[in-house]
């Protein structure tokens, strides 16, 4: 193994981070500061690498931030009920582990994010598609093959790029700039 490697690996990851549309960013932190206004409850999932980044937001979310605010966030991510996804994938399908979740706490004007490189996971396609029959507010981070979940919510980042890790890398960034707007932002949610 060589630096070059590694450098290029670095130089490719800037890019992606480059040609985030920061205006978007910027809207998606206004949305999560609607949403604690309203004390809304925020409802996060992926698969593999953005189950692990939507668990990590929603720990950032409702305690880093949270202990910045007057009040708390009201954030659960939809993959880390082990024992609950199991049975709903035993017993429904897999199709259901987060669906099956959502009808138990959901309600109209919560908010709603997926992760997903893809776009495609039918498991979070599904819940996007509930989540919008019951109106709450539907946000999908994406990589660059867009998928179904671009088209179904109602507010979208696409991540440019299809390498799986630059594109996680890129989400959780965005992750982090949404908690740390509430966290080092003195004009935000004080």
């Amino acid at each position: 193994m060589n630096h070059s490697y590694i450098k290029d690996y670095i130089s490719k990851q800037e890019e992606v981070l480059k040609s985030l549309p920061q205006e978007k960013v910027v809207e998606l932190i206004d949305i999560f500061k609607k949403a604690w206004e309203e004390e809304r409850q925020i409802f996060v999932c992926g698969n593999g690498g953005s189950a692990a980044n939507a668990s990590h937001f929603i720990t950032d979310l409702s305690k880093a931030a949270s202990d910045t605010m007057n009040r708390r966030f009201k954030g659960m991510t939809l993959n880390d009920n082990v024992s609950w996804m199991t049975a709903l994938g035993n017993d429904y399908s897999y199709e259901d582990i987060f669906i099956g979740q959502l009808k138990n706490f959901a309600q109209e004007g919560d908010l709603f994010m997926a992760l997903s490189v893809s776009g495609n996971s039918p498991n979070v396609v599904k819940a996007m598609k509930w989540a919008n029959e019951q109106q709450l507010q539907t946000i999908a981070l994406v990589g660059g093959k867009k998928g179904a979940l671009s088209e179904l919510a109602s507010f979208s980042i696409v991540v440019e790029g299809e390498h799986y890790g630059r594109v996680e890398d890129t989400q959780m960034s965005i992750c982090h700039m949404i908690c740390y707007a509430f966290i080092e932002d003195s004009q935000i949610g004080k």
